[in-house]
């Protein structure tokens, strides 16, 4: 199965993202399918190519969370984001 998720590249300290489409169960820094877009978290800039990301999840690529909050922000998708971390609420007795 096809996830669409971030790739890290980059130096050290200053890392930058591309949004690549991969097998969902491949390494982080493994082959991709296509890229699709790029990421950088310092400067809160990104650049997603509408047109084959709408391909590809019409293909059946999953976003991960992360990729699914940008592409939402970016209006590729509609809906509520994701949240990144969930907590559960553990009860002592």
């Amino acid at each position: 199965m096809l996830a669409i998720k971030l790739k890290r590249i980059g130096k050290k300290h200053q890392p930058s993202f591309r949004i690549v489409v991969a097998e969902k169960r491949s390494k982080v820094t493994g082959r991709y399918v296509e890229d699709v877009g790029w990421l950088n978290p310092i400067t809160k800039e990104f650049n997603i190519k509408k047109e084959r990301v709408e391909y590809w999840l019409k293909n059946g690529a999953q976003p991960t969370d992360t990729v699914y909050n940008l592409l939402v922000k970016s209006g590729v998708i509609s809906g509520p984001k994701r949240p990144k971390h969930s907590t559960k609420k553990v009860e002592k007795e």
